[in-house]
């Protein structure tokens, strides 16, 4: 497959810059993956595709509030800092980006909040843009994070053309959100109310939990034309022995199992033997899917509608089949559906 194959014309009207005011409250098209028949639903509808004894698999990583904003030391100029992941919570190391990246040398001290209260070092230079800040503090880790959070502001992506809200602290967050580590929202779960999870549990749909962090590399530029050279970024991920127990019972019983988004896919198919079974499995992934794959575990799978020419499609049209994927994509648009982490969805099932 080419880079080229997953272009296509998104006006920019469509790319959604708002939170839905009602998680479930979205549109959701419908693709058959066997016959190409598309179908136009409400996110409300989800539940009519199942049924008792079928399981619904998330990811219940927790989005920290990865952008702050800092001055350097002496001149005062406004630096862009995005906390990718913590090194080391000992000596406060923290592997992250900047921006301006040609400012900030080896050594260099950034200050943040209004009164300086937190101030970092530049103690390394990984890439062109990657830094490692050692940020000094002498009170406890929990305290130290409690402060650097309230200066941080929720990691929209790059096609969101304003500011953070506070808002977007909460609406970037899934219900269920429990591991601490994602500097993005597995953006398909924001989509699931709390009120849809007790609607699974009275209809007999098991819900069951994977961790997978994701990080912005989800929407870098992929700058190769010929995909099989193209690397994903390396995410940290678990999968305990509850989830292995509930996803593989229902592979064995020949139930369906719906992967909720993206970051999902990856990570059972990165923990899957050769019996379509998940294995528990803790360490990173850099799992690039795109088509042709075989997929061994999910059945089904729900996801945003996503960027030209993103990892994100590459990997939805694996699983919906690259021909009636796009055609679906070319549907949504001429409905007028809404792309993005905070757009609309669609639910790929046989």
């Amino acid at each position: 497959m080419k880079l080229s194959q997953f272009k296509f014309k998104l006006p920019e009207e469509l790319i959604s810059q708002e939170p839905d005011p009602f998680r479930d409250g979205c549109r959701m098209i419908v693709l058959h993956r066997k016959s190409g028949k598309i179908e136009h639903k409400m996110f409300n509808d989800i539940l009519t595709y199942f049924g008792e004894g079928d399981v619904f698999l998330f990811n219940d990583s927790k989005v920290i509030p990865a952008l702050l904003y800092g001055n350097k030391e002496r001149t005062g100029a406004r630096i862009e800092v995005f906390l990718r992941r913590e090194l080391n919570k000992d000596d406060r190391l923290w592997d992250v980006t900047v921006d301006p990246a040609r400012k900030i040398r080896i050594g260099n001290k950034l200050y943040f909040g209004e009164d300086d209260s937190l101030v970092a070092e530049v103690i390394d230079n990984t890439t062109s843009r990657g830094r490692t800040l050692r940020f000094l503090y002498d009170g406890s880790h929990e305290e130290f994070k409690h402060d650097l959070y309230a200066l941080g502001a929720a990691p929209l992506p790059p096609y969101i053309k304003r500011a953070a809200t506070e808002q977007d602290l909460e609406d970037f967050q899934c219900v269920f959100a429990k591991n601490e580590g994602a500097t993005t929202a597995p953006a398909t779960g924001l989509h699931f109310s709390r009120i849809t999870l007790k609607k699974m549990e009275i209809l007999g749909i098991n819900a069951a939990y994977l961790t997978l962090h994701c990080g912005q590399s989800n929407f870098n530029k992929t700058d190769v034309e010929d995909l099989t050279k193209h690397k994903m970024d390396s995410e940290e991920m678990i999968i305990d022995e509850e989830c292995c127990k509930i996803v593989n019972k229902a592979k064995d019983d020949n139930k369906q199992v719906l992967a909720v988004g993206t970051t999902v896919q990856r990570a059972v198919e990165s923990a899957c033997d050769t019996l379509h079974h998940i294995k528990p499995f803790e360490g990173w992934t850099n799992k690039f899917i795109f088509p042709q794959y075989n997929f061994s575990v999910a059945t089904s799978m729900l996801a945003n509608l996503y960027m030209p020419e993103s990892t994100l499609l590459m990997l939805t049209a694996a699983f919906g089949g690259y021909n009636e994927t796009m055609a679906a994509y070319k549907a949504a648009v001429k409905e007028g559906y809404k792309f993005g982490i905070y757009g609309d969805v669609m639910l790929i099932v046989d």
